[in-house]
């Protein structure tokens, strides 16, 4: 531990904590620019700078390691003369006339600084020259005028998003912002993902839909969580007057640590479906809008009358984005009450079948955490591209490949990660079991000892292998020295494996020879519960009189839409209107993801609460109240204990 002054206030910190740190933990307000809490120290702006008795010139609080005895001055004439003195060269050296801009009245950090120092004008003639605006970016847009060179946006594209796509050239005044080599945002390597949107302190890099919605003391925040996935990242929803006005990260959020994908930043606040708003029920062949009662007496009425007959009565499905609660309940009605046979989610359990079967046989969770992702150095990705899904998860992969960590991806498709490995293996389609046993065998040449084989992968050959897989012994060898020489090995894997019980169960063995954690994203953002409920098994259509859905904001396959063809009477439960409520007998409006409150389980079993940002119109219930009210009109009185059936790993 440290011990230092500040502003006369002595105060004791861990070793290695800097100035700026130290103070904020004091609550003694040091202004900065550059500065961010999550990324890299950079100490570029240079307001942050304080007077430390003994030092001859002034020091930027923001790298400057807490010395113990250390005394340091935050507020002195010195310091607040040389702040002024950063501040005016910045305001005149770009236009930043801030009645023109969007972030000014409260948003903007350097108009804040400003007002901090109280000033109201800078002194030195503006010295600017007119820059294009890069607006060729669908999301947001670039405006090199407002930019301070602070780099912010850049060390967050490679420091939180791994994607290095932002950077500069020139040098001086001179220098811009780049994307790639200088190629129109919209068309470089971005991802969207919004981070630098989100850490820059001016307007230079807005977002297109929020900028003109209201600055953040005329909005309300909702702390809550994404339903994009199955990570369940954690987010602050910005609303005004009951409408979305954008998606923010939240920095404190144990699972991603303030950072988004396209999907949980910008995809929700573009929605531009159609909502239902009212019950409809078919009459002459055509939807017609309905009262709640009458509505529900059709569809309990109709259920009532097909309640058990040998499984042949009535199929249901459920969205694996509706919160727990709902999911509980839904088994019941239809599982339980209406004694019905296909009760499943609309996902199948394509994710989580095998792997909640291989941990009843092992009789414990045998997957990691996402933690253990972040502290991987090194990573073998079996048939999952975390460029495509899960791009959260692939943050933490490619942020990381800089300070050393090894990348293998093993796909028989085309996959956006294998331009990051250093090594990608294409065995052929449905070799799994075989790959992995020659990984094994691989692995145990290197370490020359063939007895590590066992279970599963008795039969591993280096010679048999590659025969069937396409794969060569060499690019066998080769992936297990880079998997084998790390100290915090993971294996992720995708779909292909999550619906192969043995090829899985070939995946876990492989992981216990090297010593490896084993981790799956799963699919939609309660997938995890869904399976603990039972909800994964097949959706087939046989004979059964009607089909409920419980669809939420969730949309069907084209596969799922055609099993539904034959179907004589169907129930639709959605927010918008999409293929399936063309075709249903009873549409029932229901709330959308920012206005639903429940429980989500993520991939890695840590149960989080979503919290309702938006009120839902007049006449939208929650699915948990319609399926209540279906269970009600059935006579039944369903339990409300959704937490006893959930096994839950302890996370922090």
């Amino acid at each position: 531990m440290v011990n230092i002054t500040i502003d006369d206030k002595k105060i004791e910190v861990p070793d290695g904590t800097t100035v700026l740190q130290a103070a904020r933990m004091a609550d003694i307000h040091i202004p900065t620019l550059c500065n961010h809490p999550h990324l890299t120290p950079y100490g570029g702006c240079r307001m942050c700078l304080v007077e430390v008795e003994g030092a001859r010139t002034l020091q930027p609080s923001c790298t400057l390691p807490a010395g113990n005895n250390m005394v340091v001055h935050t507020d002195t004439p010195k310091t607040r003369e040389a702040r002024k003195f950063v501040l005016t060269l910045l305001f005149s050296e770009r236009n930043h006339f801030c009645m023109y801009c969007q972030k000014s009245g409260g948003d903007c950090e350097l108009q804040n600084c400003a007002y901090g120092e109280g000033m109201t004008h800078w002194p030195l003639p503006p010295n600017w020259q007119a820059y294009k605006v890069d607006a060729s970016h669908p999301y947001y847009v670039m405006d090199h005028n407002r930019c301070i060179l602070c780099r912010r946006c850049v060390r967050a594209c490679g420091e939180l998003a791994g994607n290095f796509t932002l950077g500069f050239e020139d040098r001086g005044a001179n220098s811009i912002l780049v994307a790639d080599l200088g190629n129109p945002l919209g068309e470089s390597t971005c991802v969207s993902c919004g981070t630098c949107v989100q850490v820059c302190p001016t307007g230079a890099l807005i977002d297109r839909k929020s900028a003109y919605l209201g600055k953040d003391v005329q909005t309300e925040k909702t702390k809550s969580i994404c339903l994009g996935c199955s990570l369940g990242c954690g987010i602050d929803v910005h609303t005004r007057d009951n409408q979305l006005v954008r998606i923010d990260g939240d920095w404190d959020a144990a699972v991603n640590g303030g950072i988004l994908c396209m999907t949980g930043r910008f995809e929700p606040t573009v929605e531009e479906r159609e909502r239902i708003v009212t019950p409809l029920v078919r009459k002459n062949g055509a939807l017609k809008a309905a009262t709640w009662n009458e509505a529900l007496f059709v569809v309990s009425e109709k259920l009532a009358s097909l309640k058990g007959l040998n499984g042949s009565g009535v199929a249901a499905l459920v969205s694996t984005r509706l919160p727990a609660e709902a999911l509980h309940l839904f088994k019941q009605v239809f599982a339980d009450v209406l004694q019905s046979k296909v009760v499943t989610s609309i996902e199948e359990g394509a994710y989580t079948a095998a792997s909640t079967k291989v941990a009843k046989e092992l009789g414990k969770p045998f997957e990691g955490t996402l933690a253990d992702l972040e502290m991987a150095d090194s990573v073998m990705a079996f048939g999952i591209d975390l460029v495509e899904d899960h791009q959260v998860a692939g943050f933490f992969i490619k942020r990381n490949l800089p300070k050393g960590t090894k990348l293998v991806v093993v796909d028989s498709q085309r996959n956006a990660m294998s331009d990051l490995a250093q090594l990608t293996l294409k065995p052929a389609a449905r070799t799994e079991i075989d790959l992995i046993e020659g990984l094994a065998a691989a692995v145990a040449l290197l370490n020359s000892n063939e007895s590590a084989l066992g279970g599963v992968l008795t039969g591993a050959s280096l010679e048999t292998a590659p025969q069937t897989t396409g794969v060569s012994a060499q690019a066998y060898l080769e992936a297990a020295r880079l998997i084998t020489a790390a100290e915090n090995p993971v294996l992720i894997y995708g779909k292909g494996l999550a619906g192969n019980e043995s090829a899985l169960k070939a995946l876990v063995e492989f992981a216990a020879q090297i010593g490896a954690k084993v981790i799956a994203p799963k699919g939609q953002a309660n997938s995890v519960a869904a399976a603990q409920y039972g909800l994964e098994g097949t959706f087939e259509i046989n004979g059964q009189k009607a089909v409920f859905i419980a669809l939420g904001d969730d949309e069907l396959s084209k596969t799922m839409q055609q099993r539904l063809e034959a179907v004589p009477f169907l129930v639709v439960a959605s927010s918008y209107v999409n293929a399936a409520t063309a075709k249903a007998d009873v549409v029932l409006p229901v709330e959308m993801w920012a206005e639903v409150e429940g429980h989500y389980v993520n991939s890695e079993g840590r149960l989080q609460t979503a919290a309702a940002s938006l009120t839902a119109p007049e006449g939208v219930l929650s699915s948990q109240k319609i399926l209540a009210e279906i269970a009600a009109r059935l006579g039944a009185t369903p339990s409300v204990d959704w937490r006893k059936q959930l096994a839950l790993p302890q996370l922090n």
